[in-house]
């Protein structure tokens, strides 16, 4: 007969605890505090003791992707590493705003599989598995997702409205223009350089004419491309010929003289809603009829006539295309160079941009299929490498955003992402991939921009598989002697020490102090 073992649990012992914090963007009525001296005031009155944390903080609720807490805590559920049988979370929403509430549910019914149950400390219900309380989280997942969605409506709303009134809403200038800042009277503030953002809510940007010879520049590109009747490539070379640099300092190409001709900005357009990314949903190509245009919005560079006659002249090119005119041109091009590549491709005159090829045939790699041709390295690496800025991306506005937050004072260079704190000191940011080794061990490879020198290195190393982030180092200049450090999952004291489960201590240095006995 098998036997069964029985565990018994001392009832003059508290019970061991965890909580789950979450803070987004939302209301102070979320802040970490409030929900911990919620969450601390539920404990002593059922008599737990709270043992482990797990927190978000700057995360939204949509998923469970960027969201390090709650994916430890999951992690460490299902490799059970818990050594606690509650989990206190302040509300449903604190849990999520999960736009499939049955996902919500799953990631409950994890921790209820592994004899952990979860307790709403806000709530007005007893999350007990009762009829009652069951409708009851269910009515509130639902509304937590639904205040998500009206949410992203109002927002997205307030944002057309301020296409609509003239204002510029995010990303670069480019070539030729600047970004100016205004009061909430419209008066003119100073221009932002490249990286700088608005610091108060009521400040607006717009754009204006940038320096003369730039200004100078543009207009010359449509004289050259719509008078005189020369291709991209061709105004390309004469650019780079006598020394004309682009955007960044950077020699001028067939796409950038492309962008120029074919941005509506330069006539004073202000656009917006081109490409839709809500809800943490796939981005998605909007059709024309669903932009938000506004005409006017800033001084023109070009005349209005000047820059329909060039969009004519372009879309006259391509516009009776089928899908089998595109790729019979991509046969061609392969016949003729031996290869294919996207720089290839946008390089070539009278060959439609990739972008066309990308949004009729889902990628370049599908194209490629269709005509039999297949690339000769594996381009897995590509939907990685893609993944990878998208998280950086994400990683540096989320430390910016948190930053904010604590009253520090914060720039971001947009060419590189080098962040400035408090005037004070600048720190980097590197996201390290894990790698396996023939022997099954995991490596990590730090590379350093040499150019940046900055004051801090933030190393943060992804887990196996690359999804989410394991830890992160926060290694000062003075002790990166070395332009590359490869490291293992422990690394000796040495570097260690610099070693921690997240950003907090790097936050907690840029936090605004007031000195006892000052005003």
């Amino acid at each position: 007969m098998e036997k069964t073992s029985t565990t018994f649990t001392n009832p003059l012992l508290p019970l061991r605890a965890a909580h789950y914090v979450r803070m987004s963007t939302e209301h102070q009525q979320y802040s970490p505090e409030n929900q911990l001296e919620v969450v601390r005031q539920y404990a002593a009155s059922h008599q737990m003791e709270i043992v482990r944390e797990y927190s978000d903080h700057g995360r939204s609720g949509l998923n469970i992707a960027g969201r390090e807490g709650l994916n430890k805590l999951m992690s460490d559920v299902e490799s059970k590493r818990t050594d606690f049988s509650a989990l206190l979370v302040y509300d449903v929403s604190r849990w999520g705003r999960f736009q499939d509430v049955d996902e919500s549910a799953y990631y409950e019914y994890v921790l209820k599989r592994a004899g952990i149950r979860v307790h709403y400390c806000a709530e007005q219900f007893e999350n007990d598995g009762s009829m009652s309380s069951s409708v009851l989280k269910t009515l509130k997942r639902s509304m937590a997702a639904e205040y998500s969605r009206e949410l992203s409506v109002k927002v997205f709303s307030g944002q057309c409205r301020l296409i609509e009134l003239g204002f510029r809403q995010g990303g670069p200038a480019g070539y030729g223009l600047r970004r100016q800042l205004i009061d909430r009277d419209r008066n003119p503030k100073g221009l932002l350089a490249s990286g700088e953002r608005k610091s108060l809510q009521t400040d607006r940007v717009i754009l204006v004419p940038g320096p003369e010879l730039e200004i100078a520049t543009v207009r010359q590109i449509y004289e050259l491309f719509v008078v005189q009747g020369k291709t991209e490539r061709e105004i390309m070379e004469e650019l780079n010929g006598r020394g004309t640099l682009g955007e960044l300092g950077r020699q001028w190409t067939r796409a950038t003289v492309r962008q120029v001709l074919t941005n509506p900005k330069y006539v004073g357009a202000n656009i917006y809603n081109r490409r839709s990314f809500k809800l943490k949903h796939r981005r998605v190509k909007n059709p024309v009829q669903m932009w938000i245009w506004r005409d006017g919005a800033f001084e023109s560079i070009i005349p209005a006539s000047l820059f329909e006659q060039a969009r004519v002249i372009i879309e006259s090119r391509h516009r009776h295309l089928s899908d089998e005119d595109l790729l019979e041109r991509l046969r061609e091009l392969l016949r003729v160079q031996g290869r294919l590549s996207g720089i290839l491709i946008d390089e070539t005159e009278d060959m439609p941009a990739t972008s066309c090829y990308c949004s009729r045939f889902g990628s370049l790699i599908r194209a490629y299929s269709l005509i039999g041709w297949s690339p000769d390295r594996d381009y897995a690496y590509i939907e990685i490498n893609r993944k990878l800025r998208r998280r950086h991306a994400d990683l540096i506005a989320s430390i910016f955003d948190q930053l904010l937050s604590l009253g520090a004072t914060v720039s971001v260079n947009q060419r590189n992402d080098l962040l400035t704190i408090n005037s004070e000191y600048t720190a980097s940011l590197i996201l390290a991939r894990c790698r396996e080794t023939r022997s099954a061990n995991h490596r990590w490879q730090l590379r350093f921009d040499a150019s940046l020198r900055p004051d801090i290195v933030i190393a943060a190393r992804l887990q196996p598989g690359n999804e989410e982030i394991l830890d992160y180092y926060l290694l000062p200049r003075i002790d990166v002697l070395t332009e590359r450090l490869n490291l293992q999952p422990e690394n000796g004291l040495v570097l260690d020490v610099y070693r921690f489960n997240n950003l907090n201590f790097f936050l907690e240095m840029a936090q605004r102090v007031r000195l006892e006995g000052t005003t």
